[in-house]
């Protein structure tokens, strides 16, 4: 599905201006129709997929006890 540069930028919660420079430094893939830059939404899909995996990854090792010291000495 193809969609605009103001669609776009709706859709990944980013300024217009910003997805524009994204689309003329080539970091962001699109085809020009001759009058807009069209943008293939699915090729955020993985993206988007990647990063809710690196979430989870990041709350489970949040979420791991800490080991004990094996520094700390008993004093008694």
């Amino acid at each position: 599905m193809y969609c605009s540069i103001p669609e776009i930028a709706e859709y990944l919660r980013m300024p217009v201006s910003q997805v524009q420079k994204y689309v003329l430094e080539g970091r962001i893939h699109s085809v020009y129709d001759g009058e807009q830059f069209l943008i293939n939404k699915d090729q955020f899909t993985l993206y988007f997929k990647q990063l809710e995996l690196i979430k989870e990854q990041i709350d489970e090792y949040r979420s791991e006890p800490l080991p004990p010291d094996r520094d700390i000495k008993d004093e008694d």
